[in-house]
Formats: C-alpha cells, sequence, structure tokens
C-alpha cells in the first residue's frame, strides 16, 4: 500500500497480532498512517521520536504495561487514547481521566474518538 505523507500519522501499540492488523486496516481506510508497536521498549522508542499525530495504546502490552508510554506522548502534547478488554477499576489515578476505549472495538465509537482527539489538538 502507498501511503501519503501528509496523512495523520497514529501510533497504534497492540500486542494481540490479529487485532493490530484489523485495527490498521480500519484506520488506513481512515485516511491514517499508522506505526504499529507489539511491546514496550518499540513503543517508547516510536513515542519518543516518530512524527506522529495520534496514539492508541493497548495498557496492556505483553505483561508492561504502556503508562511509561503515556508519558512521553503527553510531554510532547501528542493527544491518544488508552484501550483495554478490562474493567478501568485498577486504572491509577493519574491516568483515570484519559479516554478508555474497551476492546472489543466498536469501529464508530473508535472513529469519533480518534475525530474528538484531532479537533481537540
Amino acid at each position: 500500500m502507498i501511503t501519503d505523507k501528509n496523512m495523520p500519522c497514529i501510533l497504534l501499540a497492540e500486542d494481540e497480532m490479529l487485532l493490530a492488523m484489523m485495527l490498521e486496516d480500519h484506520l488506513n481506510a481512515s485516511g491514517y498512517r499508522v506505526l504499529k508497536a507489539a511491546r514496550l521498549a518499540k513503543c517508547l522508542q516510536l513515542a519518543e521520536s516518530a512524527a506522529i499525530d495520534l496514539a492508541i495504546l493497548d495498557i496492556n502490552l505483553a505483561g508492561e504495561v504502556s503508562f511509561p508510554v503515556a508519558l512521553v506522548l503527553r510531554r510532547r502534547g501528542i493527544p491518544f487514547v488508552f484501550s483495554s478488554g478490562y474493567d478501568d477499576g485498577d486504572m491509577p489515578e493519574i491516568w483515570r481521566k484519559q479516554k478508555t476505549l474497551q476492546k472489543p472495538y466498536d469501529t464508530r465509537q473508535l472513529t469519533a474518538t480518534l475525530a474528538a482527539l484531532r479537533a481537540a489538538a
């Protein structure tokens, strides 16, 4: 697939391969370039250095939490949303007001959430 460098770029932190591929297809069809990371180290590297406009962070990346990535994104002023298949009752206080998409994804909710993030940026 040929990507347009002018398309908004989204960092997708997701460790479930099939879900990541499905989301990438949906995001590409919605007009985004996608950078994927399945592990915390790669996600941190991209969050620190890549030219990204938005991010979707699975809270649990292969047993490691993505909160360090959220801190980098916050420092850089890059809007993001968490994603999780778990109840958000155990969310650390610092992140309780951050939008969290519940898995399995509702594509309409995903699209609306990303549009709201872009509008607020």
